[in-house]
């Protein structure tokens, strides 16, 4: 999922040619403040003109607690509501936060004569507050179809200190072990039972590869399903490391594979590479042959 600042259109046009499976245009960090209300006509024009590929038209509104918020919704949804599919919500903290969106969305898509509901969400946790109330935020409105992490506002929210947002610094040598674990995994399992992607934070040194690519493992590791790039020259490696391996591909076919010969044969023991393969880890290779056709890769 690539970031893309609103107020920079040459930046825009080039959002369908980055190999993103998403790409966002941003209304909140990556714009000044001068720059809001001119960023929103880019959104506008960006809908209206062009060719996404086949990809969600998305953007990233200001937090509700911003006076850009509900400017940054009527004026773009009433405009283009027709052709818009996802707006991201950044520092969701209360259920009440989405639930407040989804009420205006609902009166602005029935004033422009669209069916209330078209317009999806994704919700960014990044902040205390916001991990806390996180089960009821992923269950907060049926729009919902993604969790995704802050790492850099989430950091400053609890107070640890950081020096590179998304990968490991001299801090992570004081604690022996991960010290995003607790919040990333929080999220994947709030998710996960709330029937919705997760989406890791970014990496901000684009120019860091392997910190990147570390990164990016250690993400699909814990059950994420992407993570969110800065800078176009770090797609190509998420998109690498968020494919299914040959080795676990190979894996899953064999799975899958025994499990169907057992089942044709109407035996109940199932065995690959000399492990007794149980309903689990043929989900599991489900999983991953998903995941496989996903990335194109099956």
């Amino acid at each position: 999922m690539l970031a893309v600042p609103a107020s920079k259109w040459k930046m825009v046009e080039k959002g369908p040619l980055s190999g993103a499976d998403l790409f966002f245009l941003d209304l909140e960090d990556a714009v000044a403040p001068n720059e809001k209300a001119a960023a929103r006509g880019n959104v506008i024009q960006a809908i209206k003109e062009l060719d996404w590929q086949g990809r969600p038209t998305f953007y990233r509104i200001n937090s509700l607690d911003t006076p850009y918020f509900y400017r940054d919704v009527i004026e773009v949804v009433e405009e283009v509501g027709e052709g818009l599919d996802l707006i991201l919500v950044p520092k969701v903290e209360r259920a009440e936060d989405l639930s407040t969106l989804d009420t205006l969305l609902t009166s602005v898509e029935l004033n422009a004569g669209l069916e209330p509901g078209k317009v999806k969400l994704e919700a960014q946790v990044e902040t205390a507050k916001g991990l806390v109330s996180i089960d009821a935020i992923a269950r907060a409105t049926e729009r919902l179809e993604a969790l995704a992490l802050g790492p850099g506002d989430f950091a400053a929210s609890v107070r640890i200190p950081q020096t590179s947002i998304g990968t490991v610094d001299e801090w992570d040598e004081a604690y022996p072990g991960d010290r995003f674990h607790y919040a990333m995994q929080r999220i994947v399992v709030a998710a996960r039972a709330a029937d919705l992607r997760a989406v890791d934070g970014p990496v901000a040194d684009y120019r860091d590869e392997e910190g990147l690519r570390k990164s990016c493992l250690r993400a699909r590791s814990l059950g994420f399903d992407g993570k969110w790039c800065v800078h176009p020259s770090q797609v190509e490696i998420v998109n690498e490391a968020f494919s299914p391996t040959e080795k676990e591909l190979e894996w899953a076919r064999k799975v899958v594979s025994a499990y169907e010969e057992a089942n044709a044969a109407g035996s109940g023991s199932i065995s690959v590479n000399g492990q007794m393969i149980d309903a689990a880890s043929i989900r599991m290779a489900q999983n991953t042959l998903d995941l496989a056709r996903g990335a194109g890769t099956a």
